[in-house]
């Protein structure tokens, strides 16, 4: 789908009540198997955009920064003609939803970011996450990092291509830090509905950094979610559903 002269490619999947589900830095095989979860035992139309540069897709030059790519996403909403959209973000996807909901929230309900990156917190700072091996982040990224993690060297020469080409996408996006001195301040104009979802087990960003999240986002909600780490919508799939369509049917 072409948005402001941006090649965009759209997973779309189920029927019902929309959703716009965004990736992290893994790339779009991170969320896929959660997207096609939701829309098959939901009421649920769950659209997940590949990020432009990530998994091979086409990105142009226009699109920089994270604010970037959350404006990209609005006016992709706003193509669509979608209503009372929930916007789930993962990681750096949660980074893109809080960009979002700084922005246009006539067609917007209400946000979920989970274990999202993107704000500065003293004493809890972002992993040092492009320094790290394949074992490493996956150590700090599951709560059981032998059976979720992945060895690349086991995988095809395409796949191996295609991790290098996200991690080169994610370090464009959001620098080496992943995280933005402004942000934080911004966030106090929010006005939609905001749940933080996070998992005990993350060690990419702790506990407290996900409640400072919950903190500075006026009336937003914390949640732990217990035995798993920074991608749940792997990890415990089951749990990170059941709380994002308890949030949204309460807020809608």
């Amino acid at each position: 789908m072409l948005i402001d002269q941006t090649e965009l490619t759209i997973s779309d999947l189920g029927s019902g009540r929309p959703f716009l589900l965004l990736h992290g830095g893994g790339g779009p095989l991170t969320v896929t198997p959660f997207a096609e979860l939701m829309a098959s035992t939901h009421s649920a139309r769950v659209l997940t955009p590949t990020h432009p540069g990530f998994a091979g897709a086409p990105r142009a030059e226009s699109l920089r920064t994270i604010a970037d790519l959350a404006s990209l996403y609005v006016e992709l909403i706003a193509k669509l003609d979608l209503r009372d959209v929930t916007v789930v973000g993962n990681s750096v996807g949660g980074w893109i939803a809080a960009e979002m909901a700084l922005l246009d929230m006539s067609r917007i309900g209400r946000f979920v970011l989970v274990d999202a990156v993107g704000i500065q917190v003293e004493g809890h700072p972002i992993i040092d996450f492009f320094s790290l091996t394949p074992r490493q982040i996956a150590e700090a990224s599951y709560h059981d990092p032998d059976r979720f993690g992945i060895d690349p060297t086991k995988l095809p020469p395409q796949a191996q291509a295609a991790m290098a080409a996200n991690r080169a996408a994610l370090a464009s996006y959001s620098g080496p830090a992943m995280s933005d001195p402004t942000l934080t301040g911004r966030l106090a104009s929010v006005t939609r509905p905001v749940l933080v979802l996070w998992g005990d087990a993350d060690r990419i960003v702790d506990e407290e950094y996900g409640r400072t999240w919950a903190r500075v986002i006026p009336g937003a909600r914390f949640n732990l979610l217990a035995e798993t780490g920074h991608l749940p919508q792997l990890e415990s799939p089951e749990k990170l559903l059941s709380a994002i369509w308890a949030f949204a049917s309460s807020a809608a």
